[in-house]
């Protein structure tokens, strides 16, 4: 079996003398709500490999509050650009991110915003049009980066499965759903069709975001369903219901097809030769448990003995969440550095083309059912 190296956790420039340890980046970070405290805290866990430089807010009382006493906050641009960070993370309300990613263009400042990059397609067109061609312009969508979701890419990169043709995601939803599938397929910006359809059943509803409710009532959920179709690609199905992050009967799920095996929900079947097929399963190993007395934390993903995710965060007790969040930022500003030290910086972790082709799909999902969406012929489709 060979693991291909472009797998995230395997990104050489996340990687100091061979240890999977970020270099420091140094962010600043515009916005204060309930977002922006995984990225203040991410500064407190690893003072090492991250610093927080300030952070640019309107109301002082209630950020200190939202985000901690200690956070360095600051009132204008020009004080958060002051000595300047690696990279700025904007994390602002959908219609306030595009106007903070053109006035950090303007100054030629490297940004990493929050998904998504703008609420609309006219606002995707026109974020597009304005700051397209900067290369300065990174997006935080981390679903991929999470470990087993990194450990499944790294498998069907691998080549385990043949030519990857279809994925179902049935875990997150919008923006974040449609990256998994495109990233799967190694789809990149093709045009693609979309067929959305809607029912509404009920169910036990007993965690939200507040807490346990306490309710024995099912309520009525909305489930959507929706193919998308990705020219001469391969096909995602997107498998939502309402709350479902948090509603503990509706689990996770995520199946990866190809031409030669199948990865469904950490179970992978292939053919080992032409009249053998053989079962594995995706091995999470974590310590904290029993009479491991290191304390709580994932540390990899492995598959038949061969490591396909490692944390590089160990011993910080992340969820999948930050994991997946430290190291978009961390990529990030690896990327950063290179562009204001004028090198070669690629096209960096994800960069707007990517988000906005996310965006895109998720709005014709969203459309009125029934419905049949092309997107196509977009400015950042290449």
């Amino acid at each position: 079996m060979r693991i291909d190296p472009r797998a995230p956790w395997a990104n050489p420039a996340t990687r100091t003398n061979g240890v999977d340890r970020p270099e420091l980046t140094r962010f600043a970070l515009i916005g204060a709500g309930w977002r922006s405290r995984i990225f203040t805290d991410l500064a407190r866990a690893l003072p090492d490999q991250f610093a927080l430089t300030g952070v640019l807010v309107r109301r002082p009382e209630t950020a200190r509050e939202r985000l901690g006493a200690g956070t360095p906050l600051v009132s204008d641009i020009e004080e958060l650009l002051r000595p300047a960070p690696d990279l700025v993370i904007v994390c602002v309300s959908q219609d306030a991110v595009p106007l903070w990613i053109e006035s950090l263009v303007s100054r030629g400042v490297p940004v990493l915003a929050e998904t998504p990059p703008a609420p609309d397609l006219d606002g995707l067109r026109s974020l597009w049009e304005r700051v397209g061609s900067s290369g300065l312009v990174q997006v935080a969508e981390q679903y991929l980066r999470m470990p087993e979701n990194a450990a499944a890419l790294s498998v069907v990169r691998s080549g385990l499965l043949g030519t990857p043709t279809s994925v179902h995601v049935s875990s997150t939803h919008g923006y974040h759903a449609v990256s998994m599938i495109r990233g799967l397929l190694g789809a990149g910006t093709a045009p693609v069709t979309v067929r959305t359809h809607r029912r509404r059943a009920r169910v036990l509803d007993p965690l939200t975001p507040e807490g346990w409710t306490g309710s024995v009532e099912p309520v009525e959920r909305t489930t959507t369903l929706a193919t998308i179709d990705l020219d001469g690609i391969g096909t995602g199905l997107y498998d939502f219901t309402d709350n479902q992050w948090w509603n503990p009967l509706r689990t996770d799920h995520l199946t990866v097809r190809g031409t030669h095996g199948e990865l469904r929900d950490g179970t992978l079947v292939r053919m080992a030769d032409p009249r053998t097929v053989v079962t594995s399963r995706l091995h999470r190993a974590a310590t904290g448990r029993g009479m491991n007395l290191e304390g709580a934390d994932t540390t990899s993903v492995s598959l038949d003995g061969q490591v396909l995710f490692r944390s590089p965060f160990e011993g910080a007790r992340f969820s999948d969440d930050e994991i997946a969040v430290a190291q978009i930022v961390a990529e990030s500003g690896s990327w950063a550095r290179r562009v204001t030290a004028g090198a070669d910086a690629g096209p960096g972790p994800y960069p707007l083309a990517e988000a906005c082709q996310d965006q895109a799909i998720s709005l014709a999902i969203d459309a009125a059912e029934p419905a049949t969406v092309r997107v196509e012929a977009e400015p950042w489709m290449t």
